[in-house]
């Protein structure tokens, strides 16, 4: 695995305050990249670890350099603000992560409209936001490329029959990554979307989708951070990729994943229909 591709490069990041945005960051930084994270977490909240300025410490702590943005996905003035600041701080941007996400399982009789629609706000429309207002500088790396933390388009009905509204909300980050695959390659700008095989150890995991039974047989956030130091290193003609983490992990050399956790039998993530390990 190559262990300083992204050194001096500039990543702006949506969310990163916690959990899997977090991990990536600081795998990131410890390659000696800049991160500039774009989160609405000014405060610390009691029910949620980790706020945008402790995650600039831990990412400058592992070797990187750090911009915190205190704002809003949704919010067009703050995501431009977001990609000026980190363009003039680190001179340019070279890759953006499609991080921050919101997630509410409830069907249609259940799902209030504010929170379909804070769920489109966030997910597709928060990843639009970030990449049209970051495609000026991403036209002048010399390897840009746009990571979305996003699953492969399942349309199986066991998926889309549970939670049509969350299940819309992110095949439209993944709809969205490929078309900008197909829309930038002649600009030499790659995209790619990532996805875990296995729960993965957050916060939201533990508050909203099952507890700590559910906890016990989930994998560390580390396994998606080493899956993107994978795919941040691939060359530019890699791209319009959907990848799994462990799929990535596979590319370079990986074969064994009980380090991460999980247990012998790991719980499969949403939109997984089968085990890959």
């Amino acid at each position: 695995m190559n262990t300083d591709s992204l050194s001096g490069r500039t990543i702006l990041m949506s969310g990163g305050s916690r959990g899997i945005g977090l991990a990536i960051a600081v795998a990131a930084a410890r390659q000696g990249a800049n991160v500039t994270i774009l989160a609405k977490t000014d405060q610390p909240d009691p029910r949620l670890p980790g706020t945008v300025h402790t995650a600039v410490a831990e990412i400058e702590a592992a070797g990187g350099q750090a911009l915190a943005v205190v704002g809003d996905v949704r919010n067009e003035d703050d995501v431009a603000r977001a990609a000026a600041q980190a363009a003039e701080r680190f001179g340019g941007i070279d890759i953006v992560v499609n991080n921050a996400s919101a997630i509410n399982l409830s069907g249609t009789e259940d799902l209030p409209v504010k929170r379909f629609d804070l769920m489109q706000q966030i997910n597709a429309r928060g990843s639009f936001l970030l990449v049209k207002n970051a495609l000026p500088a991403l036209k002048k790396s010399d390897r840009p490329r746009i990571l979305t933390l996003s699953p492969p388009v399942n349309l199986a009905p066991q998926w889309l029959g549970q939670f049509s509204a969350y299940a819309l909300s992110k095949f439209g980050m993944t709809i969205l990554t490929l078309g900008w695959a197909a829309e930038f390659r002649e600009a030499g700008i790659a995209a790619n979307c990532l996805w875990p095989e296995t729960v993965i150890k957050t916060a939201a995991v533990q508050n909203l989708l099952g507890g700590d039974e559910t906890v016990q047989r989930a994998r560390v956030p580390e396994i998606m951070a080493d899956a993107a130091m994978v795919i941040l290193g691939l060359p530019a003609d890699r791209t319009g990729e959907t990848f799994i983490d462990v799929e990535a992990l596979r590319e370079a050399g990986v074969t064994d994943f009980s380090g991460y956790g999980g247990g012998e039998e790991p719980g499969l993530d949403l939109f997984v229909d089968e085990r890959l390990t």
